[in-house]
């Protein structure tokens, strides 16, 4: 055996027992004690992208609740009122079942894209990591200090520095709590309502005053104090993606073939002679995991693959001399066959896959019409004759789902040669958004019907002659014996 095979194989050995033997997570040690992380503070490459994505989404998130679309909020869930809007666009309880696909669209979004790409979504999109690590963590250096000056000041007596540090940092993290619930609270029932609370007192309203509180709190408790132990233990997306990833799905790595053994750096020697790997156990990729974990000890659930590691571990191998990538994105067969990495064929199935998906979504949210239009027989309800011809009562319900005011007009599509009356004129005037209620008959020559109940299909349609929307019902008349 050689000597660069014997290397792979005590290196692929020890990532074995590395993953078999851990017998702790990174924020708790054996006995279930919570071990308090203090992550240095990030730079590089990866870390400046995921700022300027970050600084992207908060502004998206604070400000969206503000922006409005033809009149109509860019995102609503009031779920209390029924009110649902997106993109400016009403949403009724009539639509839930496009809701209901969307929700079954987006979980077969997420499986898919986490067995292809990891969870590049955790360290780069999800809102506890970006609250986390790009507010409330960076407020935290700002007034604390970087990794040894936070560990000091945990240590020290509470003398005057380490209360007023303390104080000013919890102070500020309520007050951001406190924004944060009442932006949120914004997507429920909208920016005017929520000021319209704050102008009238915790007294005028007790309940939702209350409501606040405990939403405040929950934030507070998060970030101040849960913190990385909800990606570790609470998140069930952490687990999810320990069941759905393969040795082809892009992660976060430590290349072990290119850096065990690994052993102090010395300058002017022959690593790779003296059976040593590029790792110069330096300890720099886990000083900066905000989760507290060795990236070294292989893939683990608790790894957001926020990316901290690589610039750490990049940074030190230029300053050594040596190649950059140690720790990298790549995939487990990258790394154990020592390939570059390559888009594979599943990775573009999957892919397209999920270009589908989304198309689907976007058709469904497109196509789900304007106008909705119902028309019931009246409980108890029969026809009647009349000067030689059958009538039937309806009540019919529209619901304007678009941003425009409507005049439409009903019409029998089938069969033909009937009629209809209404105690108003024929023409309907509807406002966006809104829905109305109204009384028609309908009736046709005795001689037409020849059925107890014959199918009627009803139409909606606008003042340019468009169809709007159908509904199919009966129509019903006297029993007729047929031989």
């Amino acid at each position: 055996m050689s000597t660069t095979e014997k290397k792979y194989n005590e290196a692929e050995s020890w990532v074995v027992e590395a993953e078999t033997f851990r017998d702790s997570v990174g924020t708790m040690d054996n006995t279930g004690k919570r071990k308090w992380v203090f992550p240095r503070k990030p730079k590089g490459k990866f870390t400046n992208y995921r700022v300027l994505v970050s600084i992207l989404l908060l502004a998206i998130y604070f400000a969206v609740p503000f922006l409005k679309i033809n009149g109509n909020p860019v995102l609503l869930f009031n779920i209390i009122e029924r009110q649902f809007f997106i993109l400016g666009q009403p949403f009724y309880p009539q639509d839930f079942f496009i809701l209901a696909l969307g929700a079954i669209v987006s979980l077969i979004f997420i499986i898919i894209f986490t067995v292809v790409f990891g969870r590049i979504f955790c360290g780069w999109i999800c809102p506890q990591t970006i609250f986390l690590e790009m507010i409330f963590r960076k407020i935290e250096y700002a007034i604390e200090g970087d990794r040894n000056k936070q560990m000091r000041l945990d240590n020290q007596e509470w003398n005057t520095e380490k209360i007023w540090k303390r104080s000013l940092k919890w102070f500020i993290f309520l007050l951001i709590s406190v924004i944060i619930t009442h932006i949120m609270f914004m997507y429920i029932v909208g920016y005017e309502e929520v000021l319209k609370i704050m102008q009238q007192g915790p007294f005028e309203k007790p309940t939702n005053f209350l409501v606040m509180i405990l939403f405040t709190a929950a934030f507070y408790f998060v970030f101040a104090w849960f913190r990385e132990q909800v990606c570790t233990m609470v998140c069930p997306y952490g687990r999810l993606q320990g069941v759905l990833i393969d040795k082809e799905t892009i992660n976060v790595f430590y290349d072990y073939k290119r850096g065990e053994n690994r052993a102090k750096w010395k300058k002017g020697e022959d690593r790779r002679a003296e059976g040593k790997g590029d790792c110069i156990d330096c300890k720099q990729c886990v000083v900066v995991c905000p989760t507290g974990i060795d990236i070294r000890d292989g893939l683990q659930m608790e790894c957001v693959n926020c990316t901290a590691c690589i610039d750490a571990c990049d940074e030190v191998m230029v300053k050594v001399g040596l190649p950059p990538g140690l720790i990298r994105y790549a995939s487990e067969k990258e790394i154990e066959e020592q390939q570059n990495f390559k888009f594979s064929g599943k990775m573009k199935a999957y892919s397209i896959v999920l270009l589908v998906l989304i198309g689907f979504l976007g058709g469904l949210l497109y196509n789900r019409g304007e106008m909705e239009a119902k028309f019931l027989k009246p409980p108890g309800s029969t026809f009647f004759v009349r000067d030689g011809k059958i009538t039937n009562t309806y009540n019919y319900t529209f619901l304007n789902k678009s941003n425009e005011n409507r005049t439409v007009i009903i019409k029998i599509i089938e069969p033909k040669n009937g009629e209809i009356s209404s105690g108003t004129s024929n023409r309907i005037i509807m406002k966006r958004d809104a829905m109305i209620k109204g009384t028609i008959n309908v009736s046709f020559p005795e001689s037409q019907i020849k059925l107890s109940k014959q199918n009627l299909e009803l139409g909606v349609y606008d003042m340019n002659g468009e169809l709007l929307d159908s509904y199919s019902t009966y129509f019903e008349g006297p029993f007729k014996f047929q031989f």
